[in-house]
């Protein structure tokens, strides 16, 4: 997440109270909100990339400890990583567990630089008060979907794929179909 300095202190407040609250456990139990990672290799992964952004110098803002290790499940708290740098591994690289890298950034051409800089680019999401701003931003991120105050919005109608190593090409839609074919022109002149 890359934050307003200006604000990054209140949010960070704000996401620290729901993500303590989230509630871990098996998925088909009403009352959780987030279930296991998928292996133990998994858990090792993503506890060594918490450990890497400490060492880095990230601050441990929540969580950052496995949970629920007495279930034989394979669960990591929710946790928040503050003060992230964008050269650290944490910033750079997919985690694929519950991690949130928090970035501050003092301009809007310094947020875009940090957010382009990226071998990734399935998805983004602008949150402003300011219409003017999400456009702009949203146009000059570079990203297969950008939400704007939204998040995980999606429909059959509209394709969805990303650039750079987070793929090529779109699934979904009709512009979906048009990838799939290799489509062909013949001129036939009849004598």
């Amino acid at each position: 997440m890359i934050v307003d300095a200006r604000i990054r202190e209140r949010l960070l407040d704000s996401i620290r109270r729901v993500a303590a609250d989230i509630t871990l456990g098996h998925p088909l139990e009403p009352a959780t909100q987030m279930g296991a990672l998928i292996d133990e290799g998994h858990v090792r992964r993503v506890l060594g990339y918490i450990d890497s952004g400490l060492a880095e110098g990230a601050r441990l803002a929540l969580g950052g400890k496995r949970a629920l290790a007495e279930t034989g499940g394979c669960y990591v708290e929710a946790t928040i990583l503050d003060a992230v740098r964008p050269d650290m591994r944490v910033s750079r690289e997919e985690i694929f567990g519950p991690v949130l890298a928090v970035t501050p950034f003092s301009s809007e051409s310094d947020a875009l630089r940090m957010a382009n800089d990226s071998i990734y680019a399935l998805a983004a999401a602008v949150w402003t008060s300011d219409i003017n701003a999400a456009h702009r931003v949203s146009a000059a991120l570079r990203a297969g979907t950008v939400w704007v105050n939204s998040f995980d919005r999606s429909s059959l109608a509209t394709p969805f794929g990303g650039f750079k190593q987070s793929g090529f090409g779109r699934d979904r839609s009709a512009h979906a179909i048009e990838k799939y074919a290799d489509l062909k022109t013949i001129w036939t002149a009849y004598r």
